[in-house]
């Protein structure tokens, strides 16, 4: 099995993990902002302490990294901190689940972004693969009691938001692509790392200027909360590092699509975890994105 499919598996696997502990403990009335900033504040000291030990032991120096690099991963951190606030502002809404189906054809703007900011094209198998992976989450999106036409549903601000939101998370996949090839190392990990390493220091800085101009004392409260947010923010760390180092390897595009299965790892935990019932409806949307998953790994 090719590294880039291990590593996006395991990317789903600590997301939802992640997913699971936060739904399990209390984030101590940390606010979005703050609950977002937890998630960097934790994990960057951590990837930083990995890469220093991880340099000397490989018996390399660090890898040279240009403007392009600290473009790239300047432009995928802010791209994903937006893409986070669209999501948080959704919550706000009664048509989220409407916005929230918007947002996941973010695979779709990925494999769009990914040709426009790096030129890289998808085969037909593979668009074929996404595609039955898109109609799969869109079957598993829970839209009940939604009133009006087709055209209604959609043209409302939570669609707008959940594109939004869809758009700028494929942005920030494609740059973290595109940061990672811009590192001059053959090293599929270390290019990762410090790709990951680069984007959460300038995510802590940037959220964490946020939060002392505008949430005066949520910083306070996040490290006073350091028993839960701190295992939230180390599972995201193992989380991203998977993602980045699938986009290191693997057009986005197909790193995203295969990533879906996260949604299939979430409902299994809710089974096994939570007592919760899976539907017909999640039933066939699980089938869907099984076979998408199944075609990448054969066609790729």
């Amino acid at each position: 099995m090719d590294m880039w499919i291990i590593a996006t598996l395991s990317a789903a696997f600590f997301q939802t993990l992640r997913f699971m502990l936060q739904k399990h403990l209390s984030t101590a009335g940390l606010s979005a902002g703050g609950s977002t900033f937890a998630r960097f504040v934790f994990a960057a000291p951590v990837v930083v302490i990995l890469l220093a030990f991880y340099l000397p032991g490989r018996g390399v120096a660090l890898p040279h990294i240009g403007g392009s690099f600290l473009a790239y991963a300047v432009a995928g951190g802010a791209a994903q901190i937006l893409a986070t606030v669209c999501v948080v502002i959704l919550f706000s809404h009664r048509n989220f689940a409407v916005g929230i189906t918007f947002k996941k054809t973010e695979v779709i703007q990925t494999a769009l972004a990914g040709f426009l900011i790096l030129g890289e094209g998808i085969a037909v198998a593979g668009l074929f693969a996404i595609l039955i992976g898109l109609i799969g989450v869109l079957v598993l999106s829970d839209m009940p009691a939604l009133k009006g036409g087709l055209l209604r549903r959609m043209g409302n601000r939570a669609t707008a938001l959940g594109l939004l939101s869809g758009a700028f998370f494929a942005i920030s996949a494609v740059c973290y692509r595109g940061a990672s090839l811009e590192v001059g190392s053959p090293d599929p990990l270390l290019r990762a790392g410090i790709t990951l390493c680069a984007v959460l220091l300038f995510q802590v800085v940037a959220l964490g200027a946020y939060l002392r101009g505008f949430e005066r004392g949520e910083i306070t409260r996040v490290i006073y909360a350091w028993r839960v947010a701190g295992w939230v923010g180390l599972t995201s760390m193992a989380g991203s590092m998977s993602w980045f180092t699938a986009f290191t390897l693997m057009n986005a595009a197909y790193v995203n699509a295969l990533g879906q299965i996260e949604l299939i790892f979430a409902l299994l935990a809710s089974v096994l975890f939570f007592k919760e019932k899976i539907t017909a409806r999640e039933g066939i949307g699980i089938a869907l994105i099984s076979l998408s998953v199944l075609v990448l790994i054969a066609v790729l």
